[in-house]
């Protein structure tokens, strides 16, 4: 099961993003999160989106972000509005089953490579 991220650009603050994670198969069985880190940080936990599509978001990106998934694409998306300069950073789509705490890392065993955020101000 691997996972590719894809929508990494640069913005300017208050502009917009649309992130896409694509597993190579099924992921219904599967929370589905996005995760970023900055340098010199520890990796965080953005937005998870559970089996029957119960989301939960950090505070620092709610109602700025949304996280959703398309199940006929099988794509996992997370759409950014309102960016700011602290949203810069590499962002991670992950996926497990049987997540009970959707901001560990350590619940997830599968990792995309990561994708790319800069936010100028």
């Amino acid at each position: 099961f691997q996972l590719q991220e894809s929508g990494g650009d640069s913005a300017q603050t208050g502009g917009s993003l649309r992130l896409s994670c694509a597993p190579n198969g099924y992921y219904g069985v599967f929370c589905m999160a996005w995760f970023r880190q900055a340098p010199g940080m520890e990796r965080e936990a953005v937005a998870s989106i559970d089996t029957v599509g119960t989301t939960t978001y950090a505070d620092s990106v709610k109602g700025r972000f949304t996280i959703s998934k398309d199940n006929a694409v099988t794509t996992l998306y997370l759409q950014m509005n309102g960016l700011k300069p602290e949203d810069t950073a590499m962002y991670y789509c992950a996926a497990d089953a049987g997540v009970d705490l959707w901001w560990d890392v350590q619940e997830y065993h599968y990792w995309g490579q990561g994708t790319q955020v800069n936010v100028s101000s």
